[in-house]
């Protein structure tokens, strides 16, 4: 099961108790004040992992509780601080907390870690307190309560190049012909209901990451369809690739579906509405397929490929221009 958006509740555990005792032996009538301090409360730790690809493990356990340190006990005998417990999650995902809105990281690499909710310091025994004036001192502090937080983490896939597209426009037909990817592949809309990743491998030195994601319907950007699940993954890809189908089997116009598709995008994030975009008319072998890459590309002001995932016309110029596209901009 993919999930890409989840939200938890974290609390870091207490602090142990400091204690209150005094030495007390034979022969040693003042022994003194030996309570020692409570150990630390455990924290809550999020890392990225590789090979964790989704938020799903998240959706079953919604509360992650640390364990508290233990007291301090006589003869200057400190309580055990608690173990941190670590949460994995895939790289890409973004860390915020659920009452604030504040993103308190994103973890754009595997191996990044960071403490989501400290554990609570251990309080000081009695020990602590002795002084020249204060020869039995009876006071000791408790341990600190653990930071408690409900968060979101909102997983945006990390790839280097997104198809964008209405839904049917033969995406994951390109995905599945380039990579070895298997997306679920039908003959109408709406069949990729989530987001997948495919590595194309160009030779032995060269690849990229290519991912297919849910199609775009007009008013997206406001939650319609699968739009948001789309603009969320689509928002880190270096570059997109645009696909137009050339025969509708909805009977829409292929030049204002394009349209449509490039108006959510920029009313999404003007950042997104100015990643390189390659146009390709998809299903090259339809008759209206070269009519429509004309007027499209009229539309664009640029070249527009046509490709073929069925006879595989295209495809190796398409590589071409991505690679191209992708020298051109920075990695991460």
């Amino acid at each position: 099961m993919f999930v890409d958006r989840v939200t938890i509740r974290i609390e870091a555990g207490k602090g142990g108790d400091g204690c209150v005792s005094f030495r007390r032996e034979k022969y040693i009538p003042k022994g003194g004040p030996d309570g020692g301090d409570g150990g630390r409360g455990g924290s809550v730790l999020i890392r990225a992992e590789a090979g964790v690809d989704s938020l799903a493990m998240l959706a079953h356990r919604k509360q992650w509780r640390a364990r508290g340190g233990q007291p301090g006990s006589g003869a200057n005998c400190h309580g055990r601080s608690a173990e941190d417990i670590t949460i994995l999650v895939p790289a890409g995902t973004v860390v915020t907390d659920a009452d604030t809105q504040l993103v308190l990281r994103d973890l754009t690499h595997d191996g990044i870690e960071f403490c989501a909710a400290r554990g609570g310091r251990g309080g000081k025994g009695n020990a602590r307190f002795k002084s020249a004036t204060n020869r039995t001192p009876r006071q000791f502090t408790p341990g600190e309560e653990g930071e408690r937080r409900n968060l979101l983490l909102e997983l945006k896939l990390i790839a280097d190049v997104g198809l964008a597209g209405k839904p049917n426009a033969g995406k994951s037909t390109l995905l599945s012909r380039m990579s070895r990817a298997r997306p679920r592949i039908a003959d109408y809309p709406f069949t990729t209901k989530v987001p997948n990743l495919g590595i194309v491998q160009l030779d032995l030195d060269r690849s990229f990451v290519m991912a297919d994601i849910p199609g775009l319907i007009e008013g997206a950007h406001l939650g319609a369809g699968l739009g948001l699940e789309f603009l969320r993954h689509v928002e880190r890809t270096r570059v997109l690739v645009h696909l137009v189908e050339p025969m509708p089997t909805d009977g829409t116009d292929p030049i204002e579906n394009y349209q449509a598709v490039r108006g959510e995008l920029e009313q999404h994030s003007a950042d997104l509405a100015r990643r390189p975009e390659i146009v390709v008319v998809s299903k090259s072998e339809l008759p209206p397929a070269e009519d429509v890459r004309e007027q499209l590309s009229k539309v664009c002001g640029a070249q527009v490929l046509a490709i073929s995932a069925v006879t595989g016309q295209g495809l190796d110029q398409l590589s071409r221009q991505i690679v191209v596209l992708l020298d051109q901009q920075p990695g991460d």
